[in-house]
């Protein structure tokens, strides 16, 4: 069993290699396959965050003063990376906002995972057991498959709300996706 650590290292460096690829300057052949690998981008990273505030920024904050300093503010970088998301999603790559958004977004997002890794990563390693983080890691591994995969920036980042709203939200994103094709190849 994979703990939370090495599950969220895997998801953040399948972020960065499709960030990586965004950067690339586009073209107007890529114009598709951008669009694509941004609808991906979004897929991820919607499934990513929910599940992490579904499960792993209630852990830290259960860490006391410095846990829930650290929490809020990656809560809150991930609700405003929520709303580019959810413009993004609306946009296409031909539209000039859209390179704006993406450019900065891309910015916002390895800051954000630096210092998830950086702050969060070892203040909750130290406090939690590796059974605890095997648990953790089960968590949020197996919650992929019943996540949202888009957006919800107005649905607030609590453990509680997401478990009730998220299953809901999941399944009317999964069938826009499929309705749209949206994801699929």
């Amino acid at each position: 069993m994979t703990d939370v650590f090495e599950v969220l290292k895997a998801d953040h460096e399948e972020v960065k290699a499709m960030l990586a690829r965004l950067e690339e300057r586009p073209t107007p052949g890529s114009l598709e396959d951008r669009q694509k690998l941004t609808e991906q981008v979004i897929i991820e990273e919607s499934k990513h965050e929910a599940l992490e505030e579904m499960y792993f920024w209630p852990a830290v904050r259960d860490l006391g003063p410095e846990g829930e300093r650290v929490a809020g503010k990656a809560t809150s970088q991930e609700q405003e990376a929520k709303q580019v998301l959810a413009q993004l999603d609306k946009l296409s790559p031909s539209e000039a906002r859209f390179e704006e958004l993406l450019a900065g977004f891309i910015v916002d997002a390895r800051e954000h995972i630096a210092f998830e890794e950086e702050q969060a990563w070892p203040i909750l390693q130290a406090a939690i057991s590796p059974q605890q983080a095997r648990e953790l890691g089960q968590k949020i591994a197996e919650g992929k498959a019943t996540a949202p995969t888009r957006p919800h920036p107005h649905t607030p980042p609590s453990e509680g709300v997401l478990k009730a709203a998220g299953p809901v939200a999941a399944a009317a994103d999964k069938l826009r996706d499929a309705a749209t094709g949206r994801g699929q190849d």
